[in-house]
């Protein structure tokens, strides 16, 4: 599917609860940014209104998902600390970026490196 053709991307981050979701998602979409967060992680939640900012800066679909409500996505993509954001192209994981919080710029800055 081309940009072109790609369904319209949501401006804030999208909440989602099971691997199904994600495939779904990652199928409509040319470019997702997942969030992989727990509850009562204060990165987690220091990181949340930083992705509202990359979802209005850039042209990815922005969505959260809590591994405590499919705990396969854990094990599907060796998830070892949270936050952990996986960016996936057409169809593919193609990077992540498990360094703890991130500002807007930073993570705009890995949305759009060349890869």
């Amino acid at each position: 599917m081309s940009s072109t053709e790609s369904a319209t991307a949501p401006t804030k981050p999208v909440r989602i609860d099971t691997v199904e979701e994600l495939d779904a998602l990652v199928a409509e979409h040319d470019r997702v940014l997942l969030d992989i967060y727990t509850k009562g992680c204060t990165l987690c939640q220091s990181i949340e209104p930083v992705l509202g900012n990359v979802s209005k800066a850039t042209d990815v679909v922005v969505a959260m998902l809590n591994p405590q409500t499919d705990m396969s996505v854990a094990e599907r993509y060796t998830i070892r600390s949270v936050p952990t954001l996986l960016l996936f192209e057409d169809g593919e994981l193609v990077d992540r970026l498990a360094d703890g919080f991130q500002g807007a710029q930073a993570v705009v800055d890995f949305v759009e490196k060349e890869r």
